[in-house]
Formats: C-alpha cells, structure tokens, sequence
C-alpha cells in the first residue's frame, strides 16, 4: 500500500523543482544557469515539503496497539520513500535539467501534445486569474467562508458513521451452527449435515468443511466456506445474505455466517458473531435476570442482524439428592455413588488390549439405550461392603431440573457475552451508540458491570486515539513549520487549507457509503501532508517577494499565486492519479485498502479548488497580525526611485 502510494508522492518534489527550472528557461536563460538559479529559489520550499509531509507519519511511529503494530512498516516504507525523493530532487533532478532541458519549442514547432497541453494549463491560468481577483476584492467573505469550511468539516467528522476496518471479500466464510442445548451428539450431527448440503448446493460455494463439537459443546457445529472466483458468483456479501435466507428454514439449527479476514484481531472470547459485548456481576441471580433482557432490546435494534448470547440456563439436568441415612444403613457413601455414575456415563478406562499392530483402550460405560433414558438412572447398582449391589433409587432421590450449560467468567466474574453482527447500511460507532442508549433505559443494577470485547473493544480504543492521533499530526507540521520560517504566524497560513481537505474526503467516503475506519483516518492523515504543499509553494515565494522585492502582501501573494499555480496543479494531479487505482478498488484485499484511495481522492478535488482561494486570503489577514506582533509598519513601502531620477553625488 505505501508503495502504491509513493509512486504519486515522490514525483512531487521533482515535479516542482522542473517546473521552476522550466519556467526561467522559458524566459530566455540557458539551461545550465536556468537550473543553478531555478534550484536554489526552491530548495527551502523542497525541504519544508518533504519535512513536513514526514512529520505527518511521527505520530503513526508512535501509536502503541493494534493499529500502531497494523500501521508502523506503512509508516516506515512512505517516510523512507519521501525523504529519498527529496534527496534526489535536491541533487540529481537540477542536474538532469542542466544537462537534457533545453529551449521549449513554441507555435507550429511545437507538437500537437504541446500544444493541446499548453493550451489547457494556459486556460486554467487564466481562468484562476480573473477568480482569484475576485476573492482578493471580496476578501472578507472569502475569510467567512473559510470559518464556515472549517466548521462544515468538524460537523461533517461529528456525524459520520465511524468503524474500524472495513470487511473484506477473501471468497472464504465461516458458519457457526447450534441448537438446543438438550440436543444429542447424533441428532446435531443430522442437523449440521443438512445444513452442510445446503451450503454446498449453491451456485457460488466450491466446498465446504463441516464438524460438529464446535467450543467444546455437542449442540453447537463449524463450517468452513469456500467460494468460487469473484467473477462467476458476485460479491462475496450477497453469497452470504442468500445462504442466510437458505439456511433460516431449517428446523431446529441455527447458523451464523462470518466473512473470514485477513486482519482478524483477538482479545475477545470464542463467540458466534463478530463483534462483543458483555455483562459481568459477581451477584449471578441478578446477571443471569438481566443479561436475557438486553439480547432482546438488542436483537429489536434496527442494522443489527445475528443478535446471540453464550447465556445457555435452559440446560436440562437431573439432580440426584442422597438420603444419607439410607445409604449409611447399607454403608454406601456419597464417593460410591459419584464413582457407579462415572461408571455408567463417564469414560473410565479399565483395561488395554494389545495386539502386533496396534493397542485399543477399553472404555467402561452403560449401554446406548441406558444413556439417553433418564429413568434407568435409578436402576444403577452400588455396591455394598457386603458385595450386595443397591439400586440408586433406594438411596437416592432424582430430580428434572434446568440450569446452565456452563459458567462462563470475565476477569474472575461470572460473565455473559452477547454477540452481534452488522447489516451493511450499520456503522460499528452506530452500533456502540445504540446499545450505549439502551444501557440507561434498561436501568441496570450497579453490580452489573459492561463492556464491549474484541473487535468492538478495539473499535473503542482506535476511535478515542483518532482526534489525538490527527491533533498530534497537526501539532507536529506546526513545530517544524514554526522553525523552518522562524514565525508563528505563517504555519498558521499554511494549515490553514487542511479542513477543505477534510470537507473533501467525507463526502467522498459518505458519497461511496463508507465509514471513517481506520484506514479512511490514514488517508486523511495523507491527505494532512499533501494539502500543506500547496500552501507552502505559495508562501515562500510571497515571502521571499516580500523580503526582496519590497511588495505588499496582496500584491505578493497574488503572484505567488499566480506562478506557483502550474506546479500546484500537477502535483495534485500525480498525486490524485497515484491514488485512483487504490480508490477503484480492484484487487485481492481491495475492500481494505479504498476507504483510502477514496479519501485522498475526494480530499484533493475538494481541497485543490478551495485551497487556491482560501491561502491567499488567509495569508493576507495573518500577514497584518504577523506585522503587528513584529512591530512593523504595515503600509506599503515607498518605491524605489528610477536610476535617472536619482540625485547627483556630492563633489
């Protein structure tokens, strides 16, 4: 992914440094001198690009957990590639210019490439020059508009459906059946090869994997799904949705389909959906009351779909109650009795048979037909001190009761996970929000402790480090900003285009109906590194017109505008065409990698259009306060007398 990136990325700092080149020998300099002249003007502003656009990925270094660990070689591989094409640009791209450049060819002599090229940049320029004079005169409206991007963008970060990563369509899926848990090993493994059948008779499925014994449980199976080619059965998700509506007529089992990931993260238990959340009290009664309830608010929530909970308290049992002045009588203890049952129902193993080929354990158990009749439980025999064997229903009362399959625990408390899958149009933030809500209108005890796990869990944690992690972006572009130009000010200037290119790239991801995921927040993060460049070509050479030309900031800012306006729009546009084959999606995997493409797209269509606006304007208001804070007159120099105009010297 870093290096698809890269190829639009590093091409930048070249393409900038060529354009000036370009541009003074398109006024009559040699190219050898064009490319000494042309290289020093812009080597500070290839090197604040290139900082900068590193100090974007500080911050990604320094995340701890699981994005940290997802994203640190993404980190790493872009930093190293950016601050080698910046080398390069520096050193390699002037020489090159000096020595291959040479006078464009204008008119007929030009090609027809030329010309078409030409004539299309030279329109553009135009067309920016009659607008941007239009802002600079209506320049207070324009600041206005820029407080109404910047609050647009925060409203539109608010709202967003937000989610961790995106699912991917890998062609493999997994099932999760169960069913009651009074139902036998034979009866669910009839079950589970009825459902197997009818996955495997689908168009699109190729083969299926089946087993029954799933988490240790006989009511509950697996099946491992593989699909065919992409191009013959369609998105992997629609596959899914129809083995649902297949699989939900069968009497008796219930199924649960999971897209296998490539990034699958743990930290959650085994459970029979893909996302979390849990109920945990040390008072039982009071957990096993409530926890039923809050799977059924959940279940009746709209977007979410395989609503289930590993609260299994329906458990047929048969307690057996010793009268122990009975079996003392007949001098049988209550170990006697544990050990007749083991016997009966257990896997006691009394004895090897060994042959030339192999040994066989022999396993000591009631017949079949014993087993799974709960009234000749009474009828099993304990022996006496005397040798006289007892029926157990001498000594003994059954009961038929109910009670938990098992006891599952959290953090040493008894804990109950309910467990949730999401239907297409439902963010995994949404999700959160909506049980979140249902939490104070179910009123739970304060014993009862909640929680999401796993994926959710994560989630959480991704979501509550994304406004740092982007603050910290910001924060760190500032810093070296501030001590590359020495001011407070002009940073401030530069960033301030960043909300179009936020504006830009969630309405793309809305527009694409996609959440702000992980990935989506690294591609504004990108997006952070590239919009500024932008801002920084126009400013230092305002700033150098200032400082040597003596111009005032309107008429500064302007021609930097106006002459930066050709490498502005093609590096926009390397780095807009380097990201489109990820935005298109196409590909193993791609699902995972296009909220990213999209982002940067979007943010650049967006971004590129505002920014040639809002920086102008931005950096005269800024420049007025920056001269204030410096002391300085902020009316425009008196200008510099002709030479034939000057006094003659003294004798």
């Amino acid at each position: 992914l870093a290096i698809t990136l890269s190829v639009g990325f590093v091409v930048d700092d070249a393409i900038v440094m060529l354009e000036n080149i370009t541009r003074h020998i398109e006024e009559g300099m040699k190219p050898f001198d064009a490319a000494l002249k042309g290289s020093k003007e812009i080597a500070f502003t290839i090197l604040s690009i290139t900082l900068s656009l590193v100090a974007v990925f500080i911050p990604v270094l320094l995340m701890s957990g699981v994005v940290g660990r997802v994203f640190r070689e993404f980190a790493v591989t872009i930093t190293v590639a950016i601050l080698v094409s910046g080398f390069v640009s520096l050193t390699l791209t002037p020489m090159l210019c000096a020595r291959i450049l040479s006078a464009p060819k204008h008119g007929k002599e030009a090609g027809l490439f030329s010309r078409l090229s030409d004539f299309f940049v030279d329109s553009l320029a135009a067309g920016y020059r009659v607008t941007l004079d239009v802002v600079l005169k209506f320049r207070f409206l324009a600041l206005l508009a820029t407080f109404a991007t910047a609050y647009f963008a925060y409203s539109l970060y608010a709202n967003i459906p937000k989610g961790f990563f995106p699912n991917e369509d890998t062609g493999f899926m997994r099932g999760i059946t169960e069913a009651q848990p009074d139902t036998s090993f034979p009866e669910m493994s009839a079950r589970q090869v009825n459902a197997a059948r009818i996955v495997r008779e689908d168009p699109a499925v190729e083969n299926v994997t089946s087993a029954v014994g799933f988490g240790g449980a006989t009511n509950k199976g697996f099946l491992f799904i593989k699909l065919k080619d992409k191009k013959t059965r369609g998105p992997m998700f629609a596959v899914m949705n129809r083995l649902r509506a297949s699989l939900s007529v069968l009497p008796g089992i219930r199924t649960i389909l999971l897209p296998v990931q490539n990034l699958e993260f743990s930290g959650g238990r085994i459970a029979r959906a893909q996302y979390q959340y849990t109920l945990q009290s040390a008072d039982i009664d009071s957990l096993y009351k409530k926890a039923p309830e809050m799977e059924r608010a959940i279940a009746q929530l709209p977007g979410l779909r395989d609503v289930n909970s590993d609260l299994q308290i329906s458990n047929p049992q048969t307690r057996v109650d010793i009268d122990r002045d009975k079996a003392a009588a007949f001098g049988i203890t209550a170990d006697q009795v544990r050990t007749a049952l083991y016997n009966a129902y257990g896997t006691r193993q009394i004895s090897t048979i060994f042959t030339e080929a192999d040994d066989y354990q022999v396993i000591l158990e009631a017949s079949e037909d014993f087993q799974n009749d709960t009234d000749a439980l009474g009828r099993i025999r304990v022996s006496t001190p005397t040798g006289q064997l007892v029926p157990l229903d001498e000594i003994a009362t059954m009961r038929r009761t109910v009670g938990p399959l098992q006891i599952n625990r959290q953090a040493q408390q008894p804990a109950v996970t309910v467990s949730f899958n999401l239907a297409p149009d439902m963010s995994l933030g949404q999700a959160i929000e909506a049980i979140r809500d249902l939490e104070h209108k179910a009123n739970l005890p304060g014993s009862i402790i909640t929680g999401f796990a796993g994926n959710a869990q994560l989630f959480q944690q991704a979501l509550a480090g994304q406004g740092a992690l982007l603050l910290a972006a910001v924060l760190t572009i500032y810093i070296l900003l501030g001590v590359l130009y020495e001011s407070y000010i002009h940073p401030i200037t530069i960033l301030s285009g960043l909300p179009s290119a936020g504006i830009g790239a969630l309405l793309a991801l809305q527009y694409y109906h996609m959440d702000l995921s992980v990935i989506a927040i690294i591609g504004i993060l990108l997006l952070i590194g590239i919009v500024k460049k932008n801002a920084i070509m126009m400013v230092d050479f305002a700033l150098e017109r200032r400082r040597v030309g003596g111009m005032d900031a309107v008429s500064a800012i302007r021609e930097a505008a106006l002459i930066r306006f050709r490498p502005i729009i093609m590096t926009t546009l390397a780095a807009l065409l380097g990201s489109l084959p990820i935005a298109l999606g196409t590909g193993a995997g791609s699902e995972l990698r296009q909220p990213l493409g999209v982002a940067i797209v979007g943010g650049l269509c967006v971004s590129q259009l505002l920014t040639l606006y809002i920086t102008p304007v931005v950096y005269i208001y800024l420049d007025k306060i920056d001269s204030l804070l410096a002391g300085r007159r902020t009316t425009k120099p008196a200008p510099v007398p002709a030479p034939d105009t000057l006094p003659a010297p003294a004798e």
